[in-house]
C-alpha cells in the first residue's frame, strides 16, 4: 500500500478516495522544500514527477487559516496553460478541504465585473487560473494583491520579458513591496528548470536562476543531488540516434512546388472571377499560404508520403484540427477543394498511385517517398517492439508533423506488432487546433493501454499529467533547456530511453552544433543545480524601477492602465463599439517616428475622435493608447475599473437573465365576490339581472336569472353586456342593476342550498358529491365566495325572486296533496309514487331527478299520460317490447307500479366554456335528448324546476367567469393612478391567447412594445447624448427586456391579475359551497387594497413582459400617450419625455459632402441643422475628421420613431382587426427589407457616405438585380427575392432620427416626410405572412413532415426545403448570396407549390 501511494503522488494521478493528509506521507525533500517554502519566498527546481504540487498543496494546507471563509482573504494558483487548471484543481480537491474555483477565457471572465468577482471571492478559498486573467484582474482592480494570502506559480520558469507572469510580479507585487504599508501574498514557484534559453554557455545560467529569484523575490531550493530524487524518481537514460539525411530528387521537388503554386494560382484568379468580400478573399489567401507551407515542410523534412498525408489532412471535413468553424462556409470549401487538387497531384509522384503501401519503407527512401528521419524513427521504435504495453512520446517541433506521424505509424506499425499511436498538439500555428476535450480522452487512453504512442508537440512537456513512460523520442531536437528537462522528464519508468534523434554529417562527424547543444542540456540540470546550492545564501535582488513609462491610476478603485496594456485595452474598447459586416471599428495610427508625433483616429462612435502624442519615438504607440485611456476615462467611455463602458452594460444585462423567477404564480380572485358569512339576522345584497337573449329560435327559452353580491359594482360592470357562444349560435347577455335587498338568514341559507345543489348536479352529472357540498352548510364562518345566483320570477310580483323555484330544494313531504304547483286535479290519480315519496304530477313535470339504477341525471318535462310500464317501447335491434321487460331484461329491475304514467325526461344540459366554443363543442350534444322515465326509478332532487330555468343556469359559469375576470381587471385598474381607462380593455390587456377567449393581448402588446421602444429610445438618446448605438442599445435592452418588464410587473402583482388558462367550467368554484379547494389567501396589494389568491398556477415569465407590453398599449390606445406613460411610471419604467434640444458639434459644410437640396426635396423637409443630414447619411467606415459621427445613433432613435409611427397607424386605421393581425401587418411593414428596397427606389445608395469597397460591391449588385425584378418587387412585406445590404434599411431609420431630431421631436412631421417614401402602406387585404412561417405552420397543423437542409456551394449559400403531404412530396433548392435569402426562397417555392397541390 505504501509504495502504491507513493508511486501516485510521484505522478501526481493520486486517484485513491481516502482524505489522508498527505503531511504524513511525503518525502524528505519535500518536507524540507515546506520548511522553506513557510520560512521566505521559495522556488522549488526539482525534476519532473518529483511531486512538486504536493508541496504546493502542503504550503496552502499551512496557511489555510489565513483565508478559510468567512474570511475575505483567498490564495491563488497560476498555471501557464488552460489545461493545467482541471488537473491542479482536482489535485488540490482530493488532497485538501478547501474550496476550489477554476477560470480561464472562454469562461467569459473578461466581461466579468467587481461584483462578480467578489461573489467567488466570497464563495471560493483557492482560485485556479491562468495568469492572463489574474493580471487583468489585478489592473482592473476587481481583484487585490493584498487580499491574496499564498499566490503559486506552476511552471514559474515562464516568469520573464512580458509573460504575464512577470507583469504580475513587476506591475503589483513589486510596487506593493516597496509601500509603506506592505502587505504581500507568500509567493511559491515551482519550475522543472529555472532556465529557460537556448543556454550554450553554462556559465550564463546563475545570471538567469538570479534574474527570476530577484524577479519572484524568492530563492531557489533544490535537492543538493540526483541520488536524493532518484530513490523516489526513476531517472532515463539520454542518447542519441544519428541519421544521414538525403534531400529527395531535386527534379521531384521542382515539379510538386509548382504544381502546388499552380493550383494556388488558379484557385485565386478563381476567387477574383466571384464577387466575394475582401475579407474573404484575404482569409483564403492566408489559409492558402500557411497550408502550402505546411505541405512544403512536410515534403522537404518527411517526404513526398507525408506531404500527401498532409493535404488529405487539410481536404478532410472531419479533420478537428483544421479551423474550419473560424471560416466562412466558401472559404472552407475553397480551401478543401484546393487541398483535394493538391493530394491528386502529390499522388502522381507516388510510384503506385493510390495503391501506394508504407510496407518494405527502406525502398521508399530513394526516391524521396520517406526521408531517412522517417526511417530513423521507425527503426528506433522497432528496436522496442518486444514490449508489448509500451508507452511512447514523440516529441515533433509542428503541429502537422504530429498529424502525419499518427496516420504513418498507425499503418506502418501493426505489421510488427498491436501499437496503437495518437497525436496531441496545441493551437499555435493558427491553422490547425484540437478541442481540450480530444487531447484529454487521447491521454486517458494513454493512461489506460488502449494509445502506446502518442506524437505531440511541446504542450506535454509542461501540460497534461500524462502517464509514466519507458521511451521518449525527440524526434525535433528540444528548443531549449527547460524543454529538454521537461521532455526527458517524461521518461520516468524504471530503465526508461530518452532518444534524441540527431541528422548526421557527411564526414560522420555529427551534426556538430545541434549535438553540442544537446550534450550541455544534459549537463545542464546539475550545474543549474549546483549554482542554485552555492548561492543560496546571496539575497534576492531589488528590482530595478520600470522604466517603461508612467501609470495611470484610478483612484476610486485603485485600477491601473501601463504602456504595456494601454494598446490591448484601446484595441479591446473599439472591439466592443458598434459595428456590421462591412465596417470592424479598429483604432488608426499616424505615426511619424522622425518627429516623435503620432496621432490615434478612433472609430466615429468613440466619445474620443483624435489623440496626438509627441515624445520618445521607441514608445509612441503605447505613449499616445496611454492617452487615449485616459481621455477615454475621463469621458466616461471607461469605467473607474478600466473596463469598456459596454463590457458593463452587457454585464448588466447577463446579470438580469440570472434574476430568479419562480414559475409558480397566484390567480387572483375579485374581493367583491368574496366575504364572511354574516352571522346577522339580515344581510344587504345589491341584485343584478342577468338576461340572456338568443340570436336563434329554439325549444328552449332562457329565463332570468339574479346575481346578488354583497357590494356594489361599478357600473361598467354592473350594468354591461358582452356574448357567449353556444352550439347554434352567440347568445346576448346583458347585466343590470336591480336595487338592493335584505335577505334574512334561512332565506340566505336557502339560496345557497339551492344553487350548490343545482350547480353540482349540472357540474358532476351525479349526485354522489352532493352531500359533501351540502355538508356543514349552517355552521359556515370565515371567508367564503359569497354571492348569490338565483331565478328571477320575470314579472313585477312581490319579490323578484322566484322563491317557489328556490324552495324546490325543500321538496320531501308526507302529504303529497300539499305539494301542487297550478294544480286544478288534486285526487289521488294525480299521486305518482317516486323513490323518494309520492308527488303530484303538478311537481314532477318540472323537475330534476336522477335514476340510481344507471346514475343518470334528468330534467323533466312534462307527463306522459298515454304510457305507462306496460306500454310497448320500440328498440332498434331487439325489436319491441314493453317497459317493464325491457328494464328487468336491462337492469334486472321489475316494475313494482304498472299503471303510473311515464315522466318525459330530458338528459341533463352538459356545460361548456361558453366564451370560446371550439368546433367540436359545437355539435349536437346527444343523440336522443329526452327519454321515458318510470317515477318509481327517479329520486327527486329539485322540484319543481323548469327545463328552461336549467338550461339557463348552464350559463351561468361562463358568465360568471366573464364577470370575475371584468372584477379582477377592475381590481388592477384601480391600482393604477392618475387615469381612468375602460376596464373591458384593461381585461384585453391581461387575457392570453392561451385563454382561448374572444380577444385576447396580442395587438395591444405590439402597439404598446412599439411604443414602449419609442418612449424609451427617445429618452436616451436625449439623456445619453454622448453615448454611442451600442451602449444606448444596451441599455434599451436592459430597460424593455422581458426580465425587466416582468420584474416591474411583479413588483406590481401585475402577475395575479394576468389570465393564462382556458376556462374548465368543472374548475369553476360554486359560490357557497365549502371545499378545501376554495380555500382563499389574502394578498394585500396595499394599505388599501387587496386581493385574494384562489390558486396557483405556472406562468412564464414572458407572459408577465407581454401583458405590462400590452397595458401599455391599453393605456395609449384609451387615454393617449400621457396616460400610457403615466402608467409606465407607476409600474417602474421611468421615462423623461420632455425634450431638449442637445447641444451639437460646430457646423460643418453639409453642401460640400452631400447633396442638400435633392435630399430635402426628396424629404420634402428643410432641415435646420443640416449635419443632421450629413450624420443622417455617413456609414462607420467613412473616417474623415470634418464627419464627427456616423448615422448609428440617428438610426437608433429613427427605427424606434418609425416602428411607432407605422404601428399607431395600423392601429388605428384598422380598429376591429382580429388579435394577430396587426402582429404580421407591423412585421410586414417594419423590417429591414422595406426600408431598403424604399432607399433603392428613392436613390438613396448614390448618396451614403461610406469608405467600404464590399459595401460598394453589395449596393451595386442589388441595385442592377433590383432594376431587372423592378417590375415583379413590392414594396412591403416578404416577397423581396434580393438580399439588400442592411446598410440601406438603415437609411431611412437614420434619416428618419434626424428630422425627428431637427423638427424639435415632432413625430408627426416624420411620418409625413417618410411616408410618401414607403408608398402604398400595408393592409389587412394585402398582408402576408413570412414563408418560413406560414409554412412551419400549414405543416404543424396539417402534420405534415418538413424536412431541410443547408450549406454553401460555389460562394453561395443554398437551402433545401422538403415536405411529406398527403402522400405528395414538395422540394425546392434555392441559391443566394446570403443563407437568409435563400433559406425565404425556398421555403416560398415550397409553399405555393404545396398550396397548389392541395387545391388539386
Amino acid at each position: 500500500m505504501w509504495f502504491i501511494f507513493q508511486m501516485t503522488i510521484v505522478d501526481m494521478e493520486i486517484e485513491s478516495a481516502d482524505q489522508v493528509s498527505p503531511l504524513p506521507f511525503a518525502r524528505s525533500y519535500q518536507v524540507e522544500a515546506l520548511e522553506k517554502a513557510m520560512k521566505r519566498n521559495t522556488i522549488v527546481y526539482l525534476e519532473t514527477g518529483s511531486g512538486k504540487t504536493l508541496i504546493a498543496i502542503m504550503l496552502l494546507r499551512s496557511y489555510a487559516y489565513l483565508f478559510r471563509k468567512p474570511s475575505p482573504c483567498f490564495s491563488v494558483f497560476l498555471v501557464p496553460q488552460v489545461v493545467l487548471v482541471t488537473q491542479q484543481a482536482e489535485a488540490l480537491k482530493r488532497h485538501t478541504d478547501l474550496k476550489v474555483g477554476m477560470y480561464w477565457g472562454s469562461m467569459g471572465v473578461d466581461f466579468w465585473d467587481a461584483p462578480t468577482w467578489k461573489q467567488e471571492v466570497d464563495t471560493y478559498e483557492v482560485l485556479v487560473m491562468t495568469p492572463a486573467i489574474l493580471l487583468s484582474a489585478l489592473r482592473h482592480s476587481f481583484l487585490t494583491l493584498n487580499m491574496i494570502k499564498v499566490l503559486i506559480f506552476d511552471e514559474c520558469h515562464h516568469a520573464r520579458g512580458n509573460h504575464a507572469y512577470a507583469c504580475i510580479l513587476k506591475e503589483f507585487y513589486h510596487k506593493e513591496l516597496k509601500s509603506a504599508t506592505s502587505v504581500v501574498p507568500r509567493i511559491f514557484g515551482m519550475t522543472a528548470s529555472p532556465v529557460k534559453t537556448k543556454g550554450e554557455n553554462l556559465d550564463s545560467y546563475w545570471k538567469k536562476i538570479h534574474e527570476l529569484e530577484s524577479l519572484m523575490n524568492s530563492k531557489v531550493y533544490t535537492c543538493e543531488s540526483e541520488s536524493v530524487l532518484a530513490r523516489f524518481v526513476p531517472f532515463s537514460t539520454p542518447s542519441f540516434k544519428l541519421y544521414q539525411h538525403m534531400e529527395i530528387p531535386s527534379s521531384t521537388r521542382a515539379g510538386i512546388i509548382a504544381e502546388l503554386e499552380k493550383l494556388a494560382k488558379e484557385h485565386l484568379f478563381a476567387l477574383s472571377t466571384l464577387d466575394l468580400k475582401s475579407s474573404t478573399v484575404n482569409s483564403i489567401k492566408k489559409r492558402l499560404s500557411k497550408i502550402c507551407s505546411s505541405i512544403t515542410y512536410c515534403l522537404d523534412e518527411l517526404g513526398i508520403l507525408m506531404a500527401l498525408k498532409a493535404a488529405q489532412s487539410f481536404s478532410v471535413s472531419q479533420n478537428d484540427f483544421v479551423l474550419w468553424g473560424q471560416l466562412e462556409k466558401f472559404s472552407e470549401t475553397s480551401i478543401k477543394k484546393f487541398c483535394s487538387n493538391a493530394s491528386q497531384a502529390i499522388l502522381a509522384y507516388i510510384p503506385d498511385g493510390p495503391y501506394w503501401s508504407v510496407a518494405n519503407i527502406e525502398r521508399k527512401l530513394e526516391p524521396g517517398l520517406v526521408t531517412s528521419k522517417i526511417v530513423c524513427l521507425v527503426e528506433s521504435l522497432l528496436g522496442y517492439r518486444s514490449l508489448e504495453k509500451i508507452r511512447c512520446i514523440i516529441f515533433v517541433e509542428r503541429v502537422i508533423a504530429a498529424m502525419v506521424l499518427e496516420s504513418f505509424l498507425n499503418e506502418i506499425l501493426p505489421t510488427y506488432n498491436s501499437w496503437k499511436t495518437k497525436y496531441v498538439a496545441g493551437n499555435n500555428s493558427g491553422l490547425q487546433s484540437q478541442t481540450r476535450k480530444k487531447q484529454n480522452e487521447t491521454v486517458e487512453d494513454f493512461r489506460k493501454g488502449l494509445v502506446n504512442i502518442i506524437v505531440s508537440t511541446s504542450i506535454l512537456e509542461e501540460g497534461l499529467d500524462v502517464q509514466s513512460c519507458n521511451l521518449v523520442v525527440g524526434f525535433d531536437p528540444a528548443s531549449n533547456i527547460c524543454s529538454f528537462i521537461q521532455s526527458q522528464g517524461r521518461a520516468r519508468m524504471p530503465n526508461s530511453d530518452y532518444l534524441m534523434m540527431v541528422e548526421r554529417s557527411i564526414d560522420i562527424c555529427g551534426d556538430m552544433v545541434t549535438q553540442s547543444r544537446l550534450k550541455k542540456y544534459i549537463s545542464g540540470a546539475k550545474r543549474m543545480r549546483e549554482d542554485s546550492l552555492s548561492h543560496s545564501l546571496v539575497p534576492c535582488q531589488p528590482l530595478p524601477d520600470d522604466s517603461s513609462g508612467e501609470v495611470y491610476r484610478v483612484d476610486s478603485t485603485g485600477a491601473i492602465v501601463t504602456f504595456s496594456s494601454s494598446v490591448s485595452l484601446i484595441y479591446f474598447y473599439c472591439s466592443r463599439l458598434p459595428s456590421d459586416e462591412y465596417f470592424k471599428p479598429t483604432p488608426r495610427f499616424d505615426i511619424d517616428k522622425d518627429q516623435g508625433i503620432c496621432i490615434l483616429y478612433l472609430p466615429k462612435s468613440c466619445q474620443v475622435k483624435e489623440v496626438k502624442f509627441q515624445g520618445n519615438g521607441n514608445v509612441l504607440k503605447q505613449a499616445v493608447c496611454l492617452k487615449a485611456c485616459i481621455k477615454l476615462h475621463r469621458a466616461g467611455a471607461l469605467t473607474d475599473h478600466l473596463v469598456p463602458d459596454m463590457v458593463l452594460k452587457e454585464t448588466v444585462q447577463q446579470k438580469l437573465g440570472k434574476i430568479h423567477y419562480d414559475t409558480e404564480q397566484p390567480s387572483y380572485f375579485p374581493p367583491e365576490l368574496v366575504s364572511q358569512f354574516s352571522a346577522l339576522s339580515q344581510t344587504t345584497y345589491h341584485l343584478y339581472s342577468i338576461r340572456m337573449k338568443s340570436e336563434f329560435p329554439g325549444n328552449l327559452h332562457f329565463k332570468d336569472i339574479l346575481l346578488g353580491t354583497r357590494v356594489k359594482l361599478e357600473d361598467d360592470i354592473g350594468n354591461t353586456c358582452f356574448r357567449l357562444e353556444d352550439h347554434l349560435g352567440t347568445i346576448a347577455v346583458t347585466l343590470s342593476y336591480v336595487g338592493a335587498f335584505d335577505l334574512a338568514q334561512d332565506e340566505i341559507l336557502l339560496c345557497r342550498r339551492f344553487q350548490i345543489t343545482l350547480f353540482r348536479v349540472l357540474l358532476d352529472h351525479s349526485v354522489e358529491n352532493l352531500v359533501a357540498a351540502l355538508d356543514g352548510l349552517h355552521l359556515r364562518d370565515g371567508l367564503a365566495l359569497d354571492y348569490l345566483l338565483v331565478p328571477s320570477t320575470h314579472e313585477q310580483k312581490a319579490s323578484l325572486i322566484d322563491w317557489e323555484v328556490i324552495r324546490s330544494v325543500n321538496f320531501t313531504s308526507h302529504k303529497p296533496w300539499k305539494r301542487h304547483v297550478n294544480c286544478s286535479a288534486k285526487d289521488a290519480s294525480c299521486i305518482l309514487h317516486t323513490k323518494n315519496g309520492l308527488f303530484c304530477t303538478c311537481v314532477l313535470q318540472n323537475a330534476l331527478v336522477c335514476t340510481p339504477h344507471n346514475g343518470y341525471v334528468y330534467c323533466t318535462r312534462g307527463i306522459l299520460s298515454n304510457l305507462n310500464a306496460n306500454s310497448v317501447l320500440t328498440k332498434r335491434n331487439s325489436g319491441d317490447v314493453t317497459y317493464m321487460e325491457y328494464y328487468e331484461k336491462r337492469h334486472e329491475i321489475r316494475l313494482s307500479i304498472v299503471d303510473e304514467p311515464l315522466l318525459n325526461g330530458r338528459h341533463i344540459f352538459t356545460m361548456h366554456n361558453n366564451l370560446h366554443m371550439t368546433m367540436k363543442k359545437k355539435e349536437k350534444e346527444h343523440d336522443k335528448e329526452y327519454v321515458e322515465l318510470p317515477p318509481e326509478l327517479c329520486h327527486v332532487i329539485l322540484a319543481p324546476i323548469s327545463v328552461d330555468m336549467i338550461y339557463s343556469y348552464k350559463f351561468m359559469p361562463s358568465v360568471m367567469h366573464r364577470i370575475e375576470s371584468l372584477l379582477i381587471a377592475l381590481n388592477l385598474k384601480k391600482n393604477i393612478p392618475k387615469v381612468n381607462i375602460p376596464t373591458i380593455k384593461v381585461l384585453e390587456a391581461i387575457t392570453t391567447k392561451k385563454c382561448q377567449d374572444q380577444f385576447h393581448l396580442e395587438s395591444l402588446e405590439t402597439l404598446g412594445d412599439s411604443f414602449l421602444k419609442y418612449a424609451v429610445c427617445q429618452h436616451l438618446f436625449q439623456e445619453y447624448h454622448t453615448h454611442h448605438e451600442g451602449l444606448l442599445s444596451s441599455i434599451k435592452d436592459g430597460m424593455i427586456s422581458n426580465v425587466t418588464l416582468c420584474k416591474f410587473g411583479c413588483d406590481q402583482k401585475i402577475q395575479g391579475f394576468i389570465r393564462n388558462e382556458c376556462f374548465e367550467p368543472k374548475g369553476w368554484m360554486v359560490p357557497g359551497q365549502s371545499s378545501a379547494a376554495y380555500a382563499l389567501v389574502n394578498d394585500h396589494l396595499s394599505e388599501s387594497r387587496s386581493m385574494y389568491i384562489a390558486r396557483r398556477r405556472n406562468l412564464k415569465r414572458k407572459s408577465v413582459a407581454d401583458v405590462v407590453e400590452a397595458l401599455i398599449g391599453a393605456y395609449l390606445s384609451e387615454g393617449g400617450e400621457l396616460a400610457a406613460l403615466t402608467f409606465m411610471n407607476w409600474v417602474g419604467i421611468k421615462v423623461d419625455f420632455t425634450t431638449t434640444m442637445i447641444q451639437r458639434e460646430p457646423s460643418i459644410q453639409a453642401e460640400k459632402l452631400v447633396n442638400v437640396s435633392y435630399m430635402e426635396s426628396l424629404l420634402n423637409y428643410k432641415f435646420k441643422d443640416k449635419s443632421l443630414l450629413v450624420e443622417a447619411l455617413t456609414h462607420g467606415s467613412y473616417m474623415i475628421p470634418e464627419i464627427p459621427r456616423c448615422y448609428q445613433r440617428l438610426e437608433f432613435l429613427g427605427d424606434s420613431v418609425l416602428d411607432y409611427l407605422i404601428t399607431k397607424h395600423l392601429y388605428g386605421e384598422y380598429p376591429n382587426l382580429s388579435p394577430g393581425l396587426l402582429t404580421d401587418m407591423r412585421s410586414a411593414s417594419v423590417n429591414n427589407e422595406c426600408y431598403a428596397q424604399v432607399a433603392v427606389k428613392s436613390n438613396l445608395h448614390k448618396h451614403v457616405l461610406h469608405a467600404s469597397h464590399d459595401l460598394h460591391k453589395h449596393i451595386s449588385r442589388t441595385v442592377s438585380e433590383f432594376e431587372r425584378l423592378s417590375s415583379v418587387q413590392s414594396s412591403f412585406g416578404w416577397e423581396s427575392e434580393i438580399a439588400f445590404p442592411k446598410v440601406l434599411g438603415d437609411l431611412i431609420e437614420s434619416l428618419a432620427g434626424a428630422i425627428h431630431v431637427d423638427s424639435g421631436y415632432d413625430k408627426e412631421v416624420v411620418f409625413a416626410c417618410i411616408k410618401p417614401l414607403l408608398g402604398c402602406m400595408i393592409t389587412p387585404e394585402t398582408v402576408k405572412l413570412h414563408p418560413v412561417r406560414e409554412l412551419t405552420e400549414l405543416c404543424q397543423k396539417a402534420q405534415f413532415e418538413l424536412t431541410k437542409a443547408k450549406g454553401f456551394e460555389n460562394g453561395e449559400a443554398y437551402f433545401t426545403v422538403e415536405v411529406e403531404a398527403k402522400e405528395m412530396s414538395f422540394a425546392h433548392t434555392a441559391k443566394a448570396s446570403d443563407k437568409k435569402m435563400a433559406k425565404k426562397l425556398a421555403y416560398k417555392e415550397v409553399l405555393n407549390s404545396l398550396k397548389k397541390g392541395l387545391d388539386s
